[in-house]
């Protein structure tokens, strides 16, 4: 009875248990107080021969007597409420459901939409891996752009270097690069031979 117990928030069993189980306390607190008062009454009987073992064994007869002809009774009903009372009608809808009402699907239909939710998932989950590849190509191009932001920053100081030694444009401090690697190179060459010379003398 799922939809009854989203009705009315338990579910009708639950609600006929603690029926039963209220009964049941008020029934023992009620002979409890009974026995008490006859109790009481017997002791102003003089030379009474009834004991309070006796009372207390007639008082659980009682209850069990009750508790018999209580059960009989609550398991009819309990098939009353549950049929007739604790039971939404099938043509009864929650408020919440009122638009099957006006948007109810025959079982084809069903199975379409079903059908259709599986294609858009497998379509989410193509977009999701799209959107990771291009997340990950995109930390790709980052790093390359850094790389490029560092080569530029170098030009921009060579350029500076050339600058400082006369060259107008990059091309001619490139060009002053150049020139001043291979005269460098040409005095390592001397330097080597005149360290050769001074071995042989």
């Amino acid at each position: 009875m799922t939809y009854e117990a989203q009705f009315f928030g338990f579910t009708p069993q639950t609600f006929m248990l603690r029926i039963y189980i209220a009964f049941q306390d008020y029934l023992f607190e009620v002979m409890q107080d009974v026995e008490q008062v006859i109790l009481k009454k017997l002791d102003g009987i003089p030379d009474c021969e009834i004991s309070p073992v006796q009372i207390r064994k007639y008082t659980e007869k009682f209850i069990c007597f009750m508790k018999g002809r209580f059960d009989n009774l609550f398991g009819k009903m309990e098939q009353l409420f549950l049929q007739l009372i604790l039971q939404i009608p099938p043509n009864v809808l929650l408020p919440e459901d009122k638009s099957q009402e006006t948007h109810s699907y025959n079982e084809e239909e069903f199975h379409f939409l079903q059908k259709e939710i599986e294609q858009l998932q497998k379509k989410y989950k193509t977009e999701l891996c799209t959107k990771q590849a291009l997340l990950a190509e995109l930390e790709k191009q980052k790093i390359v752009q850094a790389k490029l932001k560092q080569t530029l920053s170098l030009f921009d100081e060579l350029e500076n270097v050339g600058r400082d030694h006369g060259a107008s444009d990059f091309r001619e401090g490139l060009v002053f690069l150049i020139q001043n690697s291979g005269k460098l190179r040409n005095i390592r060459k001397n330097a080597e031979k005149e360290s050769k010379q001074l071995k042989i003398s």
